[in-house]
């Protein structure tokens, strides 16, 4: 499953296509969507936001296209006079003079404008988007000590969307191995240093994920790159201890953990 990274990793791919030129051609697969179909042509998308693994596509008009790819959505990019090569179901295509955007396989899409799409269920439910740049590392604390989620086990509160969206299971397992806490730990049984650590971590490792993630040495000329410390490297020595790493079972996924100097 992709996490927010990811998600914002194709948003990036799908701005440098098509961001603020006019669209030309625009068309929906489902009739509830297609109505809208004819007052987007001349306009521009301005911006695509990503909230967790929702994106918002934002329209110069005041429209707001809300999709969720769920298990099987996947956005391409492709020439506008191309013909796509996929048995994919399409959902949406939105077409400028020279690159066109398209939406298969997702059923989540609804249409909003800016004044109503934060009403979307999804979009209420969540916490704040780790990749928000304005999200700070103490706003990140006060969550891990807030009374729903400060008794709660990390293995848990780092897969739940509505304490902070965009995670998920190999964010959760390299975020607790670089603040070197187990999956069983929780907020309300830490001190002040292994709460910054964590909160840290919270923000730190997927924003160098999205940054960096399948970058070589190579194609970076400053600070560190996004690469698994833990995450499916059970068996092998831990980069910080040398204890052998561990796989186990931890809220019915995949954890990796070094039983070395975690915890």
């Amino acid at each position: 499953m992709p996490e927010g990274p990811e998600i914002r990793r194709a948003a990036d791919r799908l701005e440098a296509a098509v961001l603020n030129k006019p669209l030309t051609d625009v068309w929906f697969a489902f009739p509830e969507l297609a109505t809208f179909a004819p007052q987007l042509p001349g306009e521009c998308i301005t911006r695509l936001e990503t909230r967790g693994k929702a994106l918002l596509t934002h329209f110069s008009n005041g429209l707001v296209m809300y999709s969720h790819n769920q298990l099987y959505g996947v956005w391409k990019v492709l020439n506008s006079g191309d013909a796509p090569d996929s048995k994919r179901s399409l959902r949406v295509r939105l077409a400028t003079a020279d690159q066109a955007i398209l939406l298969y396989s997702a059923s989540d899409i609804e249409m909003f404008t800016e004044e109503t799409y934060q009403t979307h269920p999804f979009l209420q439910r969540i916490g704040p988007d780790v990749l928000d740049m304005t999200l700070t590392p103490q706003q990140v604390k006060e969550r891990l000590l807030a009374a729903k989620f400060r008794r709660r086990q990390f293995c848990g509160l780092l897969l739940d969307q509505a304490f902070l969206a965009g995670l998920g299971n190999y964010l959760r397992v390299e975020i607790l191995w670089e603040a070197q806490l187990t999956g069983q730990q929780r907020a309300v049984d830490l001190n002040d240093e292994q709460l910054d650590r964590l909160a840290q971590a919270c923000l730190a490792i997927p924003r160098l994920s999205w940054q960096t993630r399948g970058q070589g040495d190579d194609n970076v000329h400053h600070g560190a790159i996004f690469r698994f410390k833990v995450f499916h490297r059970e068996g092998q020595p831990c980069e910080r201890c040398g204890h052998l790493i561990v796989r186990t079972m931890l809220s019915s996924r995949p954890f990796f953990w070094c039983p070395g100097c975690q915890g």
